[in-house]
């Protein structure tokens, strides 16, 4: 396993299923989209997940993660080997309700993507450039099967849009977008996300 006390930012990449953008409504779009959570949002296994307040419906998002393993701008023609030393999986959170709330007004999403202990994560392994299946059973009930080779978007696609933006550094991780089948969490809810490559990681909701 590699050290989990290296994380600086979580860059996260929407709507990158074509299925999962399809279900909420949204357009595909042309570009990877790009938001970050801060290092705040990382939730380790053994931890619980906490529902916020604000929000009424706390939806799960099964995610590939990889971390970045040096510091530069990613250049055409070079490969994702280059870049990225690891992987795991892991959970982007979302308050749906008040996502959409915000989204009508042309509002910001942080407050309900972003908000503490969003992002649980998973123990990194040694990154192997290959396509990954992976599920997310919520109280052993299979809600949600994804295969990276139906993102929209390439880890190096996605590398190239955040390189237009920030230097890329050594311990940024990037989610890598969510197929579809999100669905909501309640109290009492052990979530488990896994892939044989990777292992399997789970959380208790309250």
């Amino acid at each position: 396993m590699l050290a989990q006390d290296k994380i600086k930012r979580v860059f996260c990449i929407g709507r990158n299923y074509r299925l999962h953008a399809q279900e909420l409504n949204n357009v595909v779009p042309e570009r990877p989209v790009v938001f970050l959570k801060p290092r705040e949002s990382i939730l380790f296994e053994g931890s619980e997940i906490i529902h916020p307040a604000p929000g009424r419906d706390l939806q799960f998002e099964t995610e590939w993660v990889v971390r970045i393993g040096k510091e530069g701008l990613y250049k055409e023609g070079e490969t994702a080997a280059d870049w990225i030393e690891g992987m795991t999986l892991g959970l982007d959170l979302t308050l749906r309700d008040l996502q959409e709330s915000l989204k009508k007004k042309g509002l910001p999403w942080e407050k309900a993507k972003a908000f503490d202990g969003s992002a649980p994560l998973g123990a990194f392994v040694p990154y192997v450039p290959e396509k990954l299946t992976f599920t997310c059973h919520v109280n052993d009930r299979l809600r949600q099967t994804g295969n990276t080779e139906l993102m929209i978007f390439s880890i190096e696609a996605c590398l190239a849009e955040i390189s237009r933006y920030w230097r890329l550094l050594p311990g940024d991780i990037m989610y890598t977008g969510t197929p579809e089948g999100v669905g909501s969490l309640a109290s009492g809810d052990r979530v488990t996300i896994a892939s044989a490559s990777i292992g399997a990681f789970s959380w208790f909701v309250r």
